[in-house]
């Protein structure tokens, strides 16, 4: 049985402890927080090759009765014209469709159901070094304790501590020109109807609103800012300033963006998007990096959390299969790498119709209008919704 040690207990290191104990290992997670991670975060929409990737851990419902079902999106303008409402990401065989889920609310459902598989958690363990041998690993906590195991998994993020570990030459994030912002409206009566994501290329944001089945109006919105924003500028963009801004931003758009923006009581403050084309150096040894920490993605891709999944997923199998811990890394980076930069690439594209100016958006408005006039029978972005992996299937090496 290999012991390993997780750094990160988010979304990613939470399934990943799973998967590993579902592979017959004794995985430990290490959290830097004090305290868990419930009532925090936004809301994400997870893809239906992520919910299938769960289903072989038994997760897939659980994640499921902590979201509602997002079959559908609908794509505008902001002048008022709705050119397409199609499925979103299509559906498992048995019926299962994209889920929309407050990302609080998904940790809570797997923080409790590792748990439950007696996966220990240890809270208020910031890792500062870590320190290789041919047989084991020992990682360095900033209260003076250690922990030693078989192998270290980074699944600490987009600033991973790990990551600079294995490379001190790794590349910092790249900061993708969009805020995010958003929040949770209250007591109105769109005609919309419930799980479909309506989103909208305004005149001068990108807005997106989806009503739950609790009557509740999700939104999101992306600010474009051409320069990355300092600490201190983003602690100034909060409150009823961002709430103002907002409303500026969507003013001229024949959208119900200020309408649900005025029903919002408390606004998400914003944060930047980042992204990594690429990470040169994803393992070393006995020490490997998966989710963000390798590739993170820009929301638009819409894939965040199920290529956290997928790695997941994919490592457990190759620690399962591949008797040899680095080979078994080496073999989970050759399963992962060409996939993830894939649709880091595409979630780049993707972002980028939102960070255009007055002229830019003219053009691209015709040519939005154009593609959805003459759908192509072959969607571009299809390769990332149906991705499998079959978790009965040993690896080959």
């Amino acid at each position: 049985m290999t012991r390993a040690l997780i750094i990160g207990g988010g979304v990613a290191g939470t399934i990943t402890a799973i998967a590993l104990h579902e592979a017959g290992h004794e995985p430990v997670v290490f959290e830097a927080y004090t305290h868990d991670s419930e009532g925090v975060g936004a809301f994400l929409t997870l893809a239906v090759n992520g919910l299938d990737a769960l289903l072989p851990l038994g997760l897939k419902d659980v994640v499921r009765s902590a979201g509602f079902d997002s079959p559908r999106m609908s794509i505008g303008l902001g002048n008022g014209t709705r050119l397409a409402e199609f499925p979103l990401g299509g559906a498992l065989p048995d019926g299962t469709v994209s889920q929309t889920v407050l990302r609080s609310d998904l940790y809570v459902a797997l923080r409790d159901e590792a748990a439950r598989r007696g996966i220990r958690v240890e809270y208020g363990k910031r890792l500062i070094g870590a320190n290789q041998t041919n047989t084991h690993v020992t990682a360095d906590f900033s209260d003076g304790s250690h922990a030693d195991g078989d192998l270290l998994i980074g699944a600490d993020g987009l600033r991973s501590r790990v990551r600079t570990i294995i490379d001190p030459d790794a590349p910092s994030p790249r900061y993708v020109p969009l805020l995010n912002t958003g929040g949770f409206a209250e007591g109105l009566d769109l005609p919309d109807k419930p799980g479909v994501l309506n989103m909208v290329f305004g005149k001068r944001v990108f807005f997106c609103h989806v009503v739950s089945t609790d009557g509740r109006v999700w939104w999101f919105a992306n600010p474009a800012r051409k320069t990355e924003p300092t600490a201190a500028e983003l602690i100034t963009l909060a409150g009823e300033k961002l709430r103002a801004e907002l409303l500026h931003l969507v003013a001229r758009d024949r959208t119900p963006a200020a309408e649900i923006i005025r029903a919002t009581r408390e606004i998400y403050p914003a944060w930047p998007t980042y992204d990594f084309p690429t990470v040169p150096v994803w393992h070393r040894g006995r020490m490997v990096i998966i989710g963000d920490a390798a590739h993170a993605t820009s929301p638009a891709a819409g894939q965040g959390a199920s290529m956290a999944i997928e790695d997941a997923v994919t490592l457990g199998k190759c620690l399962r299969d591949v008797p040899d811990i680095e080979r078994a890394l080496s073999t989970y980076e050759s399963l992962r790498r060409e996939r993830v930069e894939a649709v880091v690439a595409a979630g780049k594209r993707n972002g980028e119709q939102k960070v255009i100016g007055p002229v830019g958006r003219v053009v691209r408005d015709f040519f939005i209008k154009r593609a959805f006039a003459k759908p192509s029978d072959e969607d571009p972005n299809a390769f990332m919704w149906n991705h499998r992996i079959d978790w009965n299937e040993k690896v080959a090496v």
